[in-house]
């Protein structure tokens, strides 16, 4: 699989593997892909000791840190954004918490695996970039919009390549504008923050946009055969998140892992409860609270994160079945079971191959 964006990473397989879990970016690293650390759901200090981590573990092989800086904001930090939630919203999180007997958290002044990520702001990145570049990560991604100039002149003086995740035509272009090497076309099929253009339409108007820039493609991939796809729509490899989920090297909660593989792709859903910013997760019975005809609606980013942030930590801390979830893609209708990460980058190889091989066969002279 040596696109030229492979050749120029150095690396066997231009497979990119999205994960909070330092384990499975290390794992993926290890394996001839390249694993990226989502940034957001450690401390300052839990990201050094994460990527510290991760330097030992991959011995000089490629690996990057994503970061959410974006384009767009109600607030610019937690604080500002605390005063400006209306009070019927925090009655109705009151609500919630007691219809599904939410404990608070266990420590509510303490940055949580699964309320930090909710707060997309820019002076919660800079804490995170800073503490990245104390390690000097060869690629660093910025999700839902370029990065400042000032943290994209510093990283080009590092020689680090910088990621652009986008959702849409013509965001593309601004991020290689702003100084992008790499460009993630990401569908609406996909995990997470996400848009509402599919891969299959988004990925060649992206790659037409900015070539020669190579593109990634993402959204909803779990299988070679998509990735032989998006090669043939003229991405460079694949950009993965959802897959990695059911890694053996996953921290997932196993009672979500247990939700993962009775889904199917009609189980999930685009809503802005979680973050304010459309978010691709698991249809859960909290987030079906959200669009009931007594909820008032959602805030904009990052309002919304700060309102739920502390019920969202209460269901984690204290693993509140019913509303437990997590973003994930369509293609969790494709996650069938626990497999190592190494035995899923083999695999997804093996299909490139065995659907390249495929096509080859039809282009063949009789």
């Amino acid at each position: 699989m040596q696109t030229p964006l492979a050749v120029a990473l150095g690396i066997e397989f231009p497979i990119f593997a999205f994960s909070h879990c330092r384990d499975v970016v290390a794992a993926v690293t290890n394996a001839g892909g390249v694993g990226v650390l989502g940034s957001t759901r450690q401390t300052p200090n839990e990201l050094r000791i994460d990527l510290r981590w991760i330097e030992e573990a991959v011995e000089g092989r490629p690996y990057g840190v994503d970061l959410l800086f974006p384009s767009s904001s109600a607030a610019d930090d937690e604080r500002e954004a605390a005063v400006q939630i209306p009070e019927r919203f925090r009655e109705f999180v009151d609500e919630l918490m007691e219809r599904f007997s939410i404990p608070p958290p266990k420590d509510a002044a303490k940055y949580s695996r699964s309320g930090d990520n909710l707060i997309p702001t820019h002076e919660r990145a800079r804490q995170k970039l800073a503490v990245a570049m104390e390690h000097n990560p060869p690629l660093v991604a910025s999700a839902l919009g370029p990065l400042p100039p000032d943290i994209r002149d510093d990283l080009k003086d590092r020689g680090t390549k910088i990621i652009g995740l986008v959702g849409a035509p013509g965001q593309a272009s601004r991020h290689v504008a702003s100084g992008a090497d790499i460009i993630v076309a990401t569908g609406t099929e996909a995990g997470g923050h996400t848009g509402e253009i599919s891969t299959l339409v988004l990925v060649p108007q992206v790659v037409d946009e900015v070539a020669p820039v190579p593109v990634l493609a993402a959204g909803g991939i779990a299988d070679g055969r998509q990735i032989a796809a998006v090669v043939a729509l003229g991405a460079q490899g694949v950009w993965t998140g959802s897959l990695w989920l059911m890694a053996a090297e996953s921290d997932l909660e196993d009672v979500v892992k247990e939700k993962l593989v009775a889904a199917t792709s009609r189980d999930t859903v685009r809503s802005r409860c979680l973050t304010g910013k459309p978010v691709r997760q698991l249809r859960t019975e909290w987030v079906a609270a959200w669009d009931a005809p007594n909820a008032p609606g959602t805030l904009p980013a990052p309002l919304q994160g700060v309102l739920v942030r502390e019920m969202m930590t209460g269901i984690f801390d204290h693993n509140v079945e019913r509303a437990m979830g997590t973003a994930v893609g369509q293609n969790v209708g494709m996650l069938h079971g626990v497999r190592p990460s190494r035995q899923i980058m083999f695999d997804l190889v093996n299909g490139y191959v065995d659907a390249s091989s495929r096509v080859a066969e039809l282009l063949e002279t009789p």
